[in-house]
């Protein structure tokens, strides 16, 4: 809770030094913009990245290859003087085929955020939250393709918190709640019974007869904060940037140990129909044990939490609205 605690200081310190000391110009811009936006305001951006490459009697070499990438981001936010509903959908898939290889999935998540708030003073609302996140296919522990790592509702997470929001403005969120709780699916016997994504595993006999199946439901109550900045750069709105930073804690198991998930979306758009995106996500979580390989040998020595990280690039079909 310490860590929380310090975390929300920063992110109250930063937001004050970002929006103090306005000159009249913002002023009056800051006064038509509230005065204009009550009711709806959606947005967002849909991509598809393709790329191919073929080969015949190319004396340098090389594969045939064919990827594909899609990004789905949107919003649809309500605001009225004394409460506000903002919905915000962020799915994506890709994957890449090389030769006659098998298809390699790249991208695959769906995530899904409600709030609601109602005004408490200026700048801050109670508020409710719900989050939910999946994914949409199989994944495996490439290039072992014979091993399944996750696959539909497996896992999934589904998150209930109340508290506090602060919002300065429409770009800026910080929301404080003390009251969460965080429930984990695993959809899948075979995953449940390994105690994937910190389910109980399955106990077996001596003889490796499952006596008892693995649990396919975890549920966690803890502290959660959620940080949330959305803009966009120059009079055309050719850069955008959206980052959330999710931080939860377990009051019961392991407290310390806060669960981390940052994502970050920045397009340029090239013209209207044309844009690069970048895409990152950092995740840690206590509950999830990553495979250990030591010395690269290719034997997995231990299984233990690890930081996760994954890029993805795209360059081709876009559209902004």
């Amino acid at each position: 809770m310490k860590n929380i605690i310090i975390l929300i200081f920063i992110a109250c310190m930063l937001s004050s030094l970002l929006y103090s000391q306005p000159t009249e110009a913002e002023k009056k811009l800051r006064t038509i913009t509230i005065d204009t936006i009550h009711g709806w305001k959606r947005g967002g951006i849909i991509g598809l990245n393709f790329s191919q490459a073929s080969f015949t009697n190319w004396a340098a070499g090389g594969e045939n290859s064919i990827s594909l990438n899609s990004i789905l981001s949107v919003f649809a936010n309500y605001k009225m003087p004394n409460y506000f509903w903002d919905n915000m959908l962020d799915a994506g898939y890709g994957f890449i085929q090389q030769g006659k290889g098998k298809v390699i999935k790249t991208d695959d998540k769906i995530d899904f955020t409600s709030k609601y708030g109602r005004k408490a003073s200026k700048d801050w609302y109670y508020a409710a939250l719900l989050n939910f996140k999946t994914q949409m296919a199989p994944g495996y522990n490439y290039p072992n393709d014979s091993i399944k790592i996750s696959t539909r509702f497996a896992p999934a997470y589904l998150l209930l918190a109340l508290g506090m929001d602060y919002k300065p403005n429409e770009h800026f969120s910080a929301f404080i709640a003390p009251l969460n709780l965080k429930n984990t699916f695993v959809n899948n016997t075979e995953l449940a019974d390994a105690g994937a994504f910190g389910v109980d595993k399955a106990i077996y006999d001596t003889s490796g007869v499952v006596i008892t199946h693995g649990k396919k439901f975890k549920s966690e109550f803890g502290g959660y904060l959620r940080i949330v900045y959305q803009t966009t750069f120059f009079e055309d709105k050719s850069i955008s940037l959206l980052t959330k930073l999710d931080l939860f804690s377990n009051y019961i198991h392991n407290p310390q140990n806060i669960d981390v998930n940052w994502e970050t979306i920045i397009g340029f758009k090239i013209n209207k129909y044309f844009s690069a995106t970048i895409t990152t996500q950092l995740v840690y979580d206590d509950d999830i044990k990553i495979a250990i390989d030591d010395n690269g040998d290719g034997i997995i020595d231990s299984y233990g939490p690890r930081i996760q990280f994954k890029e993805v690039i795209g360059i081709g079909f876009s559209y902004n609205f």
